[in-house]
């Protein structure tokens, strides 16, 4: 069964010069595209992949980055809602190009897809609110 899931990538400055990336796909048959990439002032690494492949060859590919010391985790922990800020306007949803952000169409709430998120920003920026925060 095939798999494709936004991650978070973390690369220390002990590994950030390493081809990591390179060798997940190559050697795991796995697909990638680049959401995102920032490198601090001290030079450690985010990377924000959508990464797609068989379901083996994706948790193959998760235990080498594991064991290569890069630090994994989903989407969500970084883009999230505050959900006592957010009153429901829905500026958010035009806006998002992943569809993680929704009408409800019976109760007219915004729900947040998390699974779905690409961390691209903008219902951070948009948000009058200030209820969608960006923990990078």
């Amino acid at each position: 069964m095939k798999v494709s899931k936004n991650i978070v990538l973390k690369f220390s400055k002990d590994i950030v010069d390493r081809p990591i990336v390179c060798r997940l796909a190559s050697q795991y048959n796995l697909e990638f595209n680049i959401v995102k990439a920032y490198i601090t002032p001290r030079e450690e690494g985010l990377l924000i992949l959508r990464l797609e492949g068989e379901s083996a060859d994706f948790e193959k590919g998760l235990e080498y980055l594991e064991k290569s010391g890069v630090l994994i985790q989903p989407v969500s922990k970084d883009v999230v809602r505050n959900e006592e800020l957010c009153t429901h306007c829905g500026v958010c949803v035009a806006l998002c190009p992943a569809g993680a952000l929704a009408v409800d169409e019976k109760t007219r709430k915004i729900n947040f897809f998390g699974d779905k998120c690409n961390a691209c920003g903008f219902c951070v920026t948009v948000c009058p609110m200030k209820a969608m925060e960006a923990k990078f």
